[in-house]
């Protein structure tokens, strides 16, 4: 058969070949590790202890008690132990490896996220692969597809603004694919989840135009599809509602998240017979996009309109007149994320129990309103 091979299958042969000499030599390298470096049980060993409970021991697990701990990771420290990683993945037939969706890597939120996301993961041993839907569920789809072909560990994700369904998300968690949802989630999937408290930043951030005077208060809404938009809205709403306004729905544009989005409806919402006096943006960027509209129609901010933020983007200080917003925690919730994950991926029994963290925001008040 070898003999009748075309040169392609002279090739495919080779690349074979190949991929065969990698393995002989990772499970080389692995035998020169385990000669170099003592082992969990060599650990447990001199400790008198199983193997298992020493695994445990140095991944903090709740199982073990704090004085065994102690002990095990002493141990560890002055046996030069080191962690195999390599081994633990060809054990696993899993890569060490952790999948990051977001949907644009560009905006300072989801730098700050990954940025959270790497620094639990390196310290448990982890590299992460970041890729961007470009807030398109066709390529969120692609970038899953991708990601389970490269046998990562697990995945953090957060959901495009034009992901109408989750049967993907919900497909590789029945393969007992592991997966943590953070700020853009699946509220219709059984899964870990991280977010902000975005009704309750919506609610200060219009209580606070309210509370300085504005009665027309406009909300530059986001995506339907999406969590953070949806909650954001019912702040906003009752907010109004909850200080003796009534909410107008004339005065609420859904758009998307991008400052395009903000320029579209303060241009619609600048057409209305009475338009509003003050606007709360579904994010920074959507409220940049506003300000660029009313100075090129010669309003003042926050005179002629007041004007509230959501996210705490880095720009919205530079901006004239300072951008009054809400702060999200992104750094944290990355970290948070990657923890929840790391748990499951780590875990000794088949069910973990599901975890949703919402973390709390906080109005940061500067000059635009």
């Amino acid at each position: 058969m070898i003999k009748t091979l075309s040169e392609n299958g002279e090739n495919y042969l080779t690349r074979e070949k190949s991929v065969i000499i990698l393995h002989t030599c990772a499970k080389t390298c692995e035998e020169k590790a385990l000669k170099t470096y003592p082992t969990i049980k060599d650990i447990a060993a001199k400790l008198n202890l199983h193997y298992t409970t020493v695994s445990r021991a140095l991944r903090d697990h709740p199982d073990v008690n704090e004085e065994t701990k102690r002990l095990v990771k002493e141990t560890a420290q002055q046996m030069n132990y080191r962690p195999n990683y390599l081994a633990r993945s060809l054990k696993r037939q899993k890569s060490n490896s952790i999948g990051v969706i977001v949907p644009e890597i560009k905006h300072h939120f989801f730098s700050a996220v990954i940025s959270g996301i790497e620094e639990v993961a390196y310290e448990a041993g982890y590299v992460i692969l970041v890729a961007q839907s470009n807030e398109q569920m066709e390529r969120e789809i692609l970038n899953l597809n991708a990601f389970i072909s490269s046998h990562v560990s697990g995945l953090l994700v957060s959901i495009s603004q034009t992901t109408t369904s989750s049967d993907h998300f919900k497909k590789f968690m029945e393969q007992d694919g592991k997966i943590v949802f953070f700020d853009r989630v699946c509220e219709d999937l059984e899964a870990s989840k991280v977010v902000v408290d975005d009704y309750d930043g919506a609610y200060k951030a219009t209580e606070y135009l309210i509370k300085k005077g504005y009665k027309r208060i406009g909300h530059l809404a986001g995506s339907k599809n999406l969590n953070i938009a949806r909650n954001r809205y019912l702040g906003y709403k009752d907010a109004l509602k909850n200080n003796g306004l009534t909410p107008n729905e004339a005065y609420v544009y859904w758009g998307g998240l991008q400052e395009q989005d903000g320029r579209n409806g303060m241009k619609a919402l600048l057409e209305l017979t009475e338009r509003p006096d003050a606007i709360f943006a579904v994010n920074d960027p959507v409220a940049i996009g506003a300000y660029d509209v009313l100075k090129q129609k010669g309003l003042k901010i926050p005179d002629d309109m007041g004007i509230v933020g959501f996210s705490n983007n880095p720009i919205s200080s530079f901006v004239h007149p300072p951008l009054t917003t809400v702060h999200q925690p992104a750094y944290e919730m990355g970290k948070k994320a990657a923890e929840l994950l790391l748990q499951q991926i780590d875990s000794q029994v088949e069910e973990v129990s599901l975890v949703k963290e919402v973390l709390k925001t906080r109005l940061i008040v500067r000059e635009s309103a």
